[in-house]
This record gives structure tokens, C-alpha cells and sequence, in this order.
């Protein structure tokens, strides 16, 4: 899960990898480097451990010799801890030679005896410094670069994104990858590769993915894609659809703040141009009628926050489209020989794309003749290639590690889904489907409207309870997922012990955990839906108040009946049941980011966390 950057042109090398490392910083923050081939011809390299800034400082006090072709890295720590020798990039060939690394070479350590056999020394803990010792030895047998390359890749296992140079070949990057993300960023005299997009988009917007098992070399008027066995690769290239103002703070004191912000914007740029004549109808998903009508299990699979949105979205699916649908963690799906066929439909939901965890749980799915579809906010990432289709969030560029915007696009595009397999089924009436789609066309005012009116009150909640140890939350039915994703906000930025509990099990034992003082968030369902359950929630909170609880409840607008029994009461607009999770969930959000600005922790770059997970 590190930031890779390589460019190629007519301009400084140096300002553009530290811009596109800068833009790539969520993906790793515990070291960083670059290494250019000046204009005599000879390889600088310098690295660091820490945050990218500490790469400039050490930059700006004694500069490499400027160049025009260069690689750059920022590394989130596998294999040996964040030092300044583990860092990238890694030399070979009596220094020559420059290369990064994204993922696990799984077969390093037999690689590594059989170098040590062959004599060479090892200045690192990594990796990645197999491979570039590799090759620098097949470049000393070949004397070219991308054949070195196809020797090397053919030998290596796990997943690994590789951008190298020489300083023999100025004016040339080549990279590879297999199981781990490149692009290639397309320019006029000038060609970048990135591990994201947002490596160049400064610069270009035109895009070109590298499939897998593919080999890529850029100079500055070319660009060649080749597979591993040299064969010539086509493809296809693709309009970034944001620009770099987008992942700019713009005047936010955090991108996480920014990117809570842009939450009505993500929710409604996600529904734009899915609804036709008063029903969803999604256009990606044309042709595919006779599939979602074949179906009789829909498995949704993903990790972390967007396992949360799964959880939402499965309610979805089954109330419209009556559809049996299970949640699967990715990283345990499929070690555990799941039942699945071709009338199976797995649904994957990533941010990135490049969850390794997902991407190969999406795999295993198609070998076993599931068909597949991904819910993913990154153009050109693999998981959607890796899929039979793709329903795209249009979220915008995420920068914070701690999901926000992309967390309600995604539940977004899951109702979506819901209603559009629900219409080709006829599971779904005319009047259920007409009160989803002006719930929908309703949902972005409604999160503006939580944020105009309850982020202050909030944020001054988080500012009391700065010293908190520890933060229960709790909810029912769709209330369940989201007080689990508010409690893995709060660990994830704040460092804080936080669990989130399904209501009704809380006194089949975590109720043990109650004491005076105990900090607990109670998300209560609206009493309009169900009077059964909204009673049910009412009687858990009776219950930890009984026994010193301090209890924060959010609820909608006019529900009296929470009054009695809550310490303070955070509201949220009337919605439809299944909508409620979107509105509920941006109070918690701004609790945690709040909470953690309290404490004067980095609430865009948390401890021991990245951004794209791209490792197993």
C-alpha cells in the first residue's frame, strides 16, 4: 500500500515525484524517496524515514542534481521497520540502478539466499531490495532494461507494483505489476506513471491502465505496454474525471473535514443520471436484465468501512429486490470454501479498487463461476476490470485515510442497486419505488441540513469528552452497521477504545461493560417506521442509564419519547428507513474527527493505517 511515481519529459523530475508524492502520501507515510537521472547522466537517490516532509527538508538543504527522468516512493512498512535504509528506493548495479516497490514479493527470502550465494550484499531489511538486486544482475547479462524486467517479474511471487531506471537509459521508467495498481498518466512530449491517478493528474488527465501481468515503458514520446512474455498489449485510454483543485485541502484544516463536507455533493453526483422517468435505472448495468433475474444469492464482500456499507446494503437488496443477500469479509471469504455457482451474484465494494483482500475474494468468485459486480469510486483500479460490471461512486478523490464521503457514496450505490435489480425482477411496486426515488433526489439536502445544524453541537460533545478511554455505540436493523462504522472512525483517528454492538445483544453480555460515566451513542429507528423496534431501542437506553451510562442518542426530528432517558439528543431529518444510515452516520464522522483535532492528533494520517490496502 505505497505511493509510486515515475515521470519522464522535458522538466525537473525532482518537483514533480515530490508533488505526486504529496497527492499519494495517504498511501504510506513512513518513509519516502526519489531517485532522478541528472543531465551528466549519473543516478541521485535520496530517501528518508518519516513523513514526506522530512524528504523535502533534506531536499531543500542539499538538493540532487536536477533531472528529467525519475522515480519516487512513500512507504507504508511491511517487511523491516521505517528507517532510512528500509526506505525506497532500493540500488543496484554498483548504484545504478533505481527501483520501487508496491506489495509482497512472497518468495524474497529463497531469492535472497541465492543472492547472498552469488555474492551480493544486502543493505536492507526489505523486499524490495531482492528484486532490484535481481535486477541489477539480469541488466549486467542483458544490457537492457525492459528484458531485464521480463526476466525478473517471471521469477517473483505475491503482488508487486515495480517502476525502475538506469542511468545507462536516460529518458526511460519501466515498470510492472501484477496484484497491485499503475497507471499511466498520458502527456504531450512528457509521460508519468502513478499507483493513482492523482500521482499526475496536476498534469494530465488522460489515463491508460496497466492490466495484469503487465510490462510498461515511458519516454517522453512514447509509451509501450507489452505482457510478461513480451507479447504487445492494447488498451483503451480513459478521462480522469476530477481535476487536482479536487484533492486540495482548499482552505480546510484537514482533507478529512473537507471530504466530510463534500458528503452532499458525493451523495448527489452518485445518484445523477440513475434515475429515468421516475425509477432507478443504472446505465452501467444495461444488457445485464437476464442475469439479475437469474439470480438466487447475492454474497456483497469487502473489508472494513465498506464491509459496513455491505451490511446496509443487504437490507436493501432483500427488501427490494428479494434476493437472499449475505455479507463476507473479503479476507475470509474465500478460505473458507463458500458455497457459490453461477447463479450467485458477488458484489465487491472498494474504494481504491486495489484491496487486495477484495480483489482476490472477487477472483475466487469468478473461478468458481459466480458472476460478479463491484461498487468502486476509482476509475481505470482493477477490481472493476476484474468484473463482470461496475456501478462507480462519483465521490471524488478521498484523501484521509478514515473513509468518509466514499462510506455514503457507497451505501448510495447500494440502494441504487437495490431498486434497479428490484425493477427488473418486478419485486418492487410503483408507489415503493416513486417514495425511493424522492427519498433519494431528497438525501443530499437532508445530509446539508446535519451538517448546517448539528456539526458545532457535536464537535463541542468531542471537545467535553477529549479524556474519554473508551466510547460504546449502539444500534438496530440498519442502525447496527452504522454504530459499528462510528466506533471504527473513532479508533481508527483517535485512538480509542470503541465497539459497536447490534442493541438487542447487549444484555446477552456487553452490557457487563456498562459503569457511571460510560460514554454510549444510541442510534434510535424512527418510531414512523416501527413502533416495535423504536420501543426496543428505548428499553435498551432505560437500561444503560439504569446503570450510570451517559447516553447520546441521535434521532429524527420530533421523536419526544428519547427525551427522559438521554443525556443529549443529536438530530437528524425524517428519511426512509433504509436512507436513515447516510444522515445518521455524518454525526459520528464529525464526533471522531473532533475528538481526535482535541487530542492533536493528524486526522488525515493516522498511526500504522493507509489509505489503499494493497497488500493480503
Amino acid at each position: 500500500m505505497c505511493g509510486i511515481v515515475g515521470y519522464v519529459g522535458p522538466r525537473p523530475s525532482q518537483d514533480i515525484l515530490l508533488a505526486g508524492l504529496a497527492r499519494l502520501e495517504y498511501r504510506g507515510y513512513d518513509s519516502a524517496g526519489i531517485a532522478v537521472i541528472d543531465e551528466s547522466g549519473s543516478l541521485g537517490m535520496r530517501k528518508k524515514a518519516g513523513k514526506l516532509q522530512v524528504l523535502r527538508d533534506s531536499l531543500a538543504d542539499a538538493a540532487l542534481p536536477e533531472g528529467t527522468t525519475g522515480i519516487g516512493h512513500t512507504r507504508w512498512a511491511t517487511h523491516g521497520g521505517p528507517t532510512d535504509a528500509n526506505a525506497h528506493p532500493h540500488l543496484a548495479d554498483e548504484d545504478r540502478l533505481a527501483l520501487i516497490h508496491n506489495g509482497i514479493i512472497e518468495n524474497f527470502a529463497a531469492l535472497r539466499a541465492e543472492l547472498i550465494a552469488d555474492g551480493v550484499t544486502f543493505r536492507s531489511e526489505t523486499d524490495t531490495e531482492v528484486a532490484a538486486a535481481l535486477l541489477g544482475r539480469e541488466y549486467r547479462r542483458t544490457g537492457d532494461l525492459q528484458e531485464a524486467f521480463r526476466a525478473v517479474v517471471n521469477r517473483l511471487e505475491g503482488a508487486f507494483t515495480l517502476l525502475a531506471l538506469h542511468q545507462d537509459q536516460p529518458g526511460l521508467v519501466v515498470g510492472a505489476r501484477r496484484n497491485s495498481p499503475l497507471v499511466i498518466g498520458l502527456g504531450e512530449g512528457e509521460n508519468f506513471l502513478g499507483s493513482d491517478v492523482a500521482a499526475f493528474v496536476e498534469h494530465t488527465r488522460r489515463a491508460l491502465a496497466i492490466g495484469q501481468d503487465e510490462i510498461v515503458a515511458i519516454t517522453p514520446d512514447a509509451v509501450t505496454v507489452t505482457d510478461f512474455a513480451g507479447n504487445p498489449v492494447e488498451s483503451e485510454p480513459f478521462e480522469v474525471s476530477w481535476d487536482a483543485a479536487s484533492a486540495e485541502k482548499g482552505g480546510w484544516p484537514s482533507f478529512m473535514a473537507k471530504e466530510v463536507a463534500e458528503q452532499p455533493e458525493a451523495v448527489a453526483n452518485t445518484v445523477r443520471g440513475r434515475i429515468r422517468d421516475g425509477e432507478v435505472v443504472i446505465p452501467e448495468l444495461d444488457g445485464l436484465d437476464d442475469l439479475f433475474r437469474g439470480i438466487d444469492r447475492v454474497i456483497i464482500t469487502a473489508c472494513g468501512t465498506a464491509s459496513y456499507a455491505a451490511l446496509v446494503g443487504k437490507y436493501a437488496i432483500e427488501q427490494w429486490a428479494r434476493i437472499p443477500a449475505d455479507v463476507e469479509l473479503a479476507h475470509e471469504f474465500r478460505y473458507r470454501d463458500p458455497v457459490i455457482g453461477e447463479n450467485t451474484l458477488v458484489v465487491s465494494i472498494s474504494q481504491s479498487g486495489e484491496t487486495m483482500d477484495t480483489l482476490m475474494a472477487v477472483k475466487y468468485a469468478r473461478e468458481r463461476g459466480a458472476r460478479t459486480l463491484s461498487v468502486c469510486n476509482t476509475q481505470g483500479a482493477t477490481i472493476p476490470r476484474e468484473s463482470d460490471a461496475v456501478v462507480y461512486t462519483h465521490a471524488g478523490p478521498e484523501v484521509a485515510v478514515a473513509s468518509t464521503k466514499a462510506f455514503v457514496a457507497q451505501i448510495t450505490a447500494l440502494l441504487l442497486l437495490g431498486l434497479h435489480v428490484g425493477r427488473v425482477r418486478g419485486s418492487v411496486s410503483a408507489a415503493e419505488s416513486a417514495a425511493a426515488v424522492a427519498e433519494l433526489e431528497a438525501l443530499p439536502g437532508k445530509v446539508a441540513k446535519v451538517l448546517a445544524e448539528e456539526q458545532a453541537h457535536v464537535a463541542q460533545l468531542a471537545g467535553w469528552m477529549a479524556d474519554t478511554r473508551s466510547v460504546l455505540f449502539l444500534g438496530r436493523h440498519v442502525g447496527y452497521p452504522i454504530a459499528l462504522e462510528g466506533a471504527l472512525k473513532l479508533k481508527e483517528i483517535s485512538y480509542i477504545h470503541a465497539e459497536g454492538f447490534a442493541a438487542g445483544e447487549l444484555k446477552h453480555g456487553p452490557i457487563a461493560l456498562i459503569e457511571p460515566g460510560q460514554p454510549v451513542f444510541v442510534l434510535v429507528p424512527s418510531p414512523r417506521h416501527s413502533a416495535l423496534l423504536h420501543a426496543k431501542v428505548v428499553s435498551n437506553i432505560q437500561e444503560i442509564r439504569a446503570r450510570g451510562a451517559r447516553v447520546i442518542v441521535i434521532a429524527e426530528e420530533g421523536d419526544a419519547a428519547v427525551l427522559p432517558f438521554a443525556d443529549e439528543v443529536i438530530r437528524i431529518p425524517l428519511a426512509g428507513a433504509l436512507f436513515e444510515p447516510v444522515l445518521a452516520v455524518v454525526p459520528l464522522q464529525i464526533f471522531a474527527m473532533a475528538l481526535a483535532t482535541a487530542k492533536g492528533l493528524d486526522v488525515d494520517q493516522p498511526r500504522n493505517l493507509a489509505k489503499s490496502v494493497t497488500v493480503e
